[in-house]
């Protein structure tokens, strides 16, 4: 077996994982690209839960909260995805000022519920579960919740999604705020995934390192790591946890956070 190693944004090399195609490195803007059957695939971090895949035929904003001026030098949204109503998710007033003519907004019933006609008029609800195709990709609902007794109030069940979705053969999922459920452990052939830990609000990082290994994706980026808990939870840990399974993982690192929220 060919192997790699595992590099994280310090620069160390932690265990290794299968060879992947090439071209699948992080640029010195700060996106990191992904090759697909359609081309190319670059993910903007920008803050948090917050970020951008601009695919060679959609562009997808995930949970856009924030200034808007975070967002002025990237091309216009074809697709907003917002998976549940937090603040730190779901921002009606940057959701105004981003969205373009052509923008469409997929989301769940409870944020819908929450948005003012002019944003309903342009989105779409999907439930737990439920599959939907938008413009031309489709997309899953994967339910995103506690699974801790002390901490169902945070995202109880049924209420919130994460989605799986393909571009050019390949599959990406959004796991939003949410523990290592049932559903998440049972995904196959995921390719890029997105990771929340943080306490009390997801999981710490060594539940989150278990639960990426049960369904494996090529690559994974931890994000949604600060919070209320002062930032506990290093993503530095979770990818060394992750280097001690046999999962054929990559971690990558977003600049999700400035230095002094570090």
């Amino acid at each position: 077996m060919t192997t790699r190693r595992t590099f994280i944004a310090s620069g160390l090399a932690l265990g290794t994982t299968t060879i992947l195609p090439a071209g699948l490195v992080a640029q010195e803007d700060g996106t990191h690209r992904f090759e697909t059957a359609d081309g190319p695939v670059i993910v903007h971090p920008i803050h948090h839960a917050s970020f951008v895949i601009e695919a060679p035929r959609t562009v997808i904003y995930v949970d856009p909260v924030g200034d808007p001026a975070l967002y002025e030098d990237l091309p216009e949204p074809d697709l907003i995805l917002i998976t549940h109503e937090h603040g730190d998710h779901f921002e009606p007033e940057t959701l105004q000022a981003i969205s373009a003519g052509k923008t469409q907004i997929l989301t769940n019933h409870a944020t819908y519920d929450l948005m003012s006609p002019e944003l309903q008029a342009v989105s779409q609800r999907i439930a737990n579960g439920e599959t939907m195709n938008l413009l031309g990709i489709d997309f899953e609902a994967i339910p995103a919740h506690n699974t801790s007794e002390d901490r169902l109030d945070f995202h109880p069940p049924g209420r919130d999604n994460g989605y799986v979705f393909g571009i050019g053969g390949r599959r990406f999922y959004v796991a939003g705020d949410t523990e290592g459920t049932e559903e998440m452990r049972a995904l196959e052939e995921i390719f890029v995934a997105f990771v929340p830990m943080n306490l009390p609000y997801t999981m710490a990082a060594e539940a989150a390192a278990e639960a990426v290994a049960a369904f494996a994706p090529s690559y994974v980026f931890p994000y949604h790591y600060r919070g209320a808990d002062g930032g506990t939870q290093d993503p530095e840990r979770f990818a060394e946890l992750l280097a001690e399974t046999d999962a054929e993982t990559e971690v990558r690192m977003g600049a999700w956070y400035a230095p002094d929220e570090l």
